[in-house]
């Protein structure tokens, strides 16, 4: 056997949240193959199999939040069968010595019972149960260990525990076995959403294997959905078989079920609460602005400017990008505005180191593009951007802001900025007071391009305007250069063609 620990998946991590299992016990598994997503307070990883082997029992449930080191996974490795099998002999030897004296019927009785407590535990005790059965256990308030198995080799389901919740209430099996098999029932899922369907609760809640194309699974992960607890008449060989539409229908009913309970809620008066757990990228970020917002002093400059030309220029060139396969949107041509202000001004493009008693001033330009995802803000960093060309600027940037996107991106790609572009302008925002990437000492923030009415050789006429918000540190910079420098980058972005002298 190969007892798996978390394993330590980047420097500084002391836990992580399992996001998902892609293996069941019983399952087949190869080395390197991915066993398991895992979230840690910096990205979302795939944890690999070591050994080529059998997975043998779950540790941790999905959702569960494991200290590095913990054992999440036991393998039985290939080969471990030789070993098991004369374990199992070994227990068989001492029970010939215990039942020589007793009748061939209480021999028959002794063996039997030894043979079903060796079935449901191991030799250290651990019960073998689906992670689902467990997670189920904890919220009936039951001792897995006294739930008898009734799964292949003893292994507990939910099925085991309901039956176990129901006989500690008072509950019989008899009074399901007399509602009839046709009858419509809805049943109680692990959220405590109530499904609608013609199966019993048996067959719809409580199905510990369930056969379904991997597109079929995806759509019940992307939808909150157990594929366990989606009601099918159909079968392939021999278990249940479960379609993207039987999906899709049991989403619609659990829907409507919540719709109802809301609706009957508020009708009594009763206000909706969701409680979503503060941890991993979430609380990393949380900590990070509050870290920021309390060590340095922020001031915001806030400034307008007629970016008309750069609005030509990029439509220009967009299509000769297009052509090489490439995304050219604003951004490019922003940090190299930037890149070329930071140059004048890199008392911008700094950090104060203040256990020496320093601020340090960088000659290389790491630039920073805060991107929305679904955990939060994070911080791809362009590394050497003023090395680069404006499309290989948009290349790299636009990959990582994928890559950020899908939780794939490294930790070493987030790390090392020197100054952060954020665009609020995405969402229709036109101003902001973003808060500073510590300890970098400034931030820009690009609202809305919008038409707006300007004066121009003495008369009024529409002109693309863009927004600038740039928040400093007030240790470090003082108002007038964060104005200086605002006003350094406007002159690019309203003559793109400056640009071109800038090395």
């Amino acid at each position: 056997m190969r007892e798996f620990e978390l394993p330590d998946v980047g420097e500084g991590v002391a836990e992580g949240e399992i996001v998902d299992w892609h293996v069941e016990p019983g399952d087949t598994v190869e080395e390197d193959q991915v066993v398991a997503e895992v979230e840690t307070d910096k990205a979302v990883v795939d944890v690999p199999s070591p050994v080529n082997g059998t997975v043998q029992e779950i540790h941790a449930d999905a959702g569960e939040l494991v200290p590095v080191g913990d054992v999440i996974v036991t393998f039985a490795e290939e080969g471990d069968e030789d070993t098991s099998a004369t374990s199992d002999e070994e227990p068989a030897e001492t029970r010939t010595d215990t039942a020589t004296d007793a009748s061939p019927d209480s021999k028959t009785d002794a063996t039997a019972s030894d043979e079903t407590e060796s079935a449901e535990t191991t030799s250290d005790g651990r019960v073998f149960a689906a992670p689902s059965a467990r997670r189920l256990a904890r919220e009936e308030g039951i001792d897995i260990g006294s739930v008898d198995g009734s799964g292949p080799g003893g292994r507990v389901g939910e099925r085991d525990v309901r039956a176990a919740a129901e006989s500690e209430t008072g509950g019989t099996d008899a009074e399901a076995e007399d509602e009839p098999e046709s009858a419509v029932t809805q049943v109680e899922s692990e959220g405590g959403q109530r499904a609608t369907g013609s199966e019993t609760a048996t067959e719809s809640a409580s199905r510990e294997r369930t056969l379904a194309a991997p597109a079929t699974r995806k759509l019940a992960e992307d939808s909150g959905i157990d594929i366990d607890s989606v009601p099918t008449d159909e079968e392939r060989d021999g278990e249940a078989f479960v379609t993207p539409a039987a999906v899709e229908s049991y989403a619609e009913a659990q829907q409507a079920a919540q719709d109802a309970d809301r609706a009957a809620l508020a009708a009594e008066g009763q206000r909706h609460e969701e409680r979503v757990p503060y941890r991993g990228v979430r609380r990393t970020i949380g900590e990070q602005m509050a870290e920021s917002k309390y060590t340095a002093p922020h001031v915001t400059h806030h400034d307008e400017v007629d970016v008309t030309e750069l609005v030509e220029a990029r439509e220009e060139l967009k299509e000769i990008a297009d052509e090489r396969g490439i995304k050219l949107s604003y951004m490019p041509f922003v940090m190299k505005a930037c890149i070329a202000a930071l140059r004048e001004f890199p008392m911008v493009n700094a950090m104060l180191d203040e256990e020496a008693e320093e601020i340090v001033e960088k000659h290389y330009y790491n630039i920073g593009v805060a991107t929305a995802t679904d955990a939060g803000l994070m911080v791809p960093v362009v590394k050497d951007a003023d090395r680069k060309s404006m499309l290989s600027i948009a290349s790299e940037m636009n990959e990582l802001v994928e890559k950020a996107r899908e939780r794939s991106i490294s930790r070493d790609e987030m790390q090392g900025g020197t100054f952060t572009i954020t665009n609020v302008g995405t969402i229709g925002g036109e101003y902001a007071t973003p808060i500073l990437n510590h300890p970098e000492v400034a931030i820009l923030a690009l609202g809305a391009i919008k038409e707006k009415p300007r004066v121009v050789d003495g008369e009024i006429v529409p002109r693309h305007v863009m927004t600038l918000s740039l928040s400093i540190d007030h240790r470090v910079i003082d108002g007038a250069i964060a104005a200086q420098f605002t006003n350094r980058v406007e002159e690019f972005l309203q003559n793109p063609q400056l640009l071109l002298l800038e090395s």
